[in-house]
């Protein structure tokens, strides 16, 4: 049986938006020619630990950090709160959880003021801040603008083995269910929950977890994905082309998955739809529909339900990976050759929209 976590006395932070990463890379230089000469993320500072890049529309001093380590994986998945006084409401509420804290007046990073991060009840490194580092808006800027332009960071994607539980910590959190996968019986084997208005801030997917599942970059256009595929081809490095490009059937957005020199999974994502409506329906998916993944009906290769990156505790140490004990996604829908698909005989549509949650 899931075992819930608590919903705390006291407020939940109120959550703006997803607004960076930090990952640990284990070449600096090698992450550097990929996340700025191919995917040209923007270079706001950098030094011999570390790299801070930013989207072309952000106006805070980063979207992702790079940091230098001996082990690749997630040191924080970092959320903008409204204001000061959310960033002592977000350590008052963990702390309430009883889960690990640790606060610092300047910041885990350059250019974030007062933050604080915790080890969350599903073993992820979450950060909340508010006070930040302006930096120049560059959405004017069409002399630095590329053919792939990436230009706002949209959402984080998590793999924990209870999406259940996980789904029910992050609703008492803020976050709202846009999208879900379920099969007949009730079991969740996916769910992306929302606070800034689109379909996600952050996914839930079933598997053996805490893990980074992607991390995802937003482009204006489909054509600016097609233009990053062209030029990996280019660059003689398809290898690094895991799925796509494609159309989501859940969240409807054009996608693009490719890997990073440590594997880090970088999701390239347009074209999703407003979720700001109160009433805003949630979309519940069948897991045997095969365009619940891709709209087009393509199979979705066997490394992308299982690969995902580590996360890190507060010590910079990798969390434990606990295996997932309900059947997975994968084991649904991926026949012996791992790229078959079933159906439930009869179905005719694979979604219905549910009640408001």
């Amino acid at each position: 049986m899931t075992d819930f976590v608590p919903t705390p006395a006291l407020p939940a932070p109120d959550i703006v938006r997803c607004a960076y990463m930090e990952i640990v890379v284990t070449d600096l230089a090698r992450s550097r020619a990929f996340y700025v000469d191919v995917l040209g993320l923007h270079v706001t500072e950098e030094d011999d630990e570390a790299i801070y890049l930013r989207s072309l529309e952000e106006f805070i001093h980063h979207n992702l950090v790079l940091r230098k380590g001996p082990v690749a994986a997630v040191a924080a998945f970092a959320y903008r709160v409204r204001s000061p006084e959310e960033v002592d409401a977000a350590e008052a509420y963990y702390r309430e959880l009883g889960c690990r804290t640790e606060r610092r007046a300047g910041g885990f990073t350059k250019g974030i003021g007062d933050s604080v991060r915790v080890e969350d009840p599903l073993g992820f490194p979450y950060e909340f801040f508010y006070e930040v580092e302006h930096v120049e808006r560059l959405t004017q800027r069409y002399d630095l603008y590329s053919a792939g332009e990436l230009v706002r960071l949209d959402h984080f994607n998590q793999v924990t083995p209870d999406v259940p539980r996980g789904r029910a910590y992050l609703e008492d959190l803020g976050f709202r269910v846009s999208e879900d996968i379920q099969d007949a019986d009730g079991v969740s084997y996916a769910v992306w929950m929302h606070r800034k208005q689109t379909v996600h801030d952050t996914a839930l997917t079933g598997g053996d977890g805490p893990r980074m599942h992607h991390v995802a970059f937003a482009t204006h256009e489909k054509h600016n994905i097609i233009q990053i595929c062209d030029k990996m081809g280019a660059l003689r490095i398809s290898d690094r082309i895991e799925r796509g490009p494609g159309r989501h059937g859940v969240s409807n957005a054009f996608y693009l998955y490719i890997l990073d020199p440590d594997d880090h999974r970088i999701e390239i994502y347009t074209q999703d739809y407003y979720t700001g409506d109160p009433d805003n329906p949630t979309v519940t998916w069948d897991v045997h529909d095969n365009q619940r993944r891709d709209w087009w009906g393509n199979a979705v290769v066997p490394s992308w339900y299982t690969e995902a990156s580590l996360v890190l505790d507060l010590d910079g140490k990798p969390q434990p990976v606990t295996a997932r004990e309900d059947r997975s996604e994968m084991a649904v829908t991926v026949g012996a050759d791992g790229f078959s698909y079933t159906r439930d005989a009869g179905t005719e549509k694979g979604f219905k929209l549910g009640a408001q949650l």
